[in-house]
């Protein structure tokens, strides 16, 4: 029994088993695993502390902290994380918008191919009717991206802001991605979009009778895209 536990004891001895004949952990695999952990602990809650004080800082009144770091709260808040009232007071649309977008792609020898007008619209609509549970980004994303360009630029198609200039990629962007996945392998590397903005027909209109007529009937500039398709 002594020379057994001498033989435990002993610096040269083997690693020790459990019971089930598997090699105990070190201590040093046990440090750098309880190390990771408190690492990633660390870098989550400071994570959300800092989205905590920039959302705070974006939906407080203007203050001298606010107004000193705007372009980084506005950075970290747009277009992912943004905050508005209209949970609480809702501003239903009183029209219907109209949101197409065509194509361009540069042969090889110079010329120009233009695509015909994809209707972006239509597609999330489609994708909506009749589902129980429609998806808040096939509602949402193209409207509230449109409705977040024309508050930065107006009337007018030049970006005048680093928001501006950011909400008309991200729009570019999100008509670039619709556009691709309904492309059947075209290759494009400009884009423009048309929109149309139609009033509501007014309850009881018979359904045979006449299309609005537009209210706005908007053609954006072409737009340079990262090349799509194959």
């Amino acid at each position: 029994m002594k020379e057994h536990q001498q033989y435990d004891s002993d610096p040269a001895s083997p690693p020790r088993h459990d019971e089930a004949g598997a090699p105990d952990k070190s201590p040093t695999s046990a440090r750098a695993l309880k190390a990771g952990l408190y690492t990633a602990v660390t870098l989550c809650l400071m994570t959300t502390l800092v989205h905590v004080v920039m959302v705070f800082l974006h939906v407080a009144p203007p203050n001298p902290v606010s107004k000193r770091y705007s372009t980084q709260v506005n950075g970290w808040v747009y277009p992912l994380f943004e905050q508005n009232w209209r949970l609480f007071a809702p501003d239903p649309d009183s029209f219907n918008r109209q949101v197409l977008a065509r194509t361009a792609h540069t042969d090889s020898d110079g010329s120009v191919r233009v695509s015909p007008w994809f209707d972006l619209a239509a597609v999330d609509n489609s994708a909506v009717e009749h589902s129980p549970f429609p998806s808040h980004t096939t509602q949402n994303l193209v409207r509230r991206a449109w409705s977040s360009y024309v508050e930065t630029h107006g009337g007018s198609d030049t970006a005048r802001s680093d928001r501006a200039v950011m909400l008309q990629k991200y729009l570019s962007n999100i008509a670039a991605d619709r556009v691709a996945a309904h492309n059947d392998g075209g290759t494009f590397e400009f884009i423009q979009l048309r929109v149309i903005t139609l009033p509501i027909a007014p309850p009881g209109t018979p359904v045979d009778s006449l299309p609005p007529t537009p209210t706005e009937n908007r053609l954006l500039p072409w737009w340079k895209v990262t090349p799509r398709g194959n």
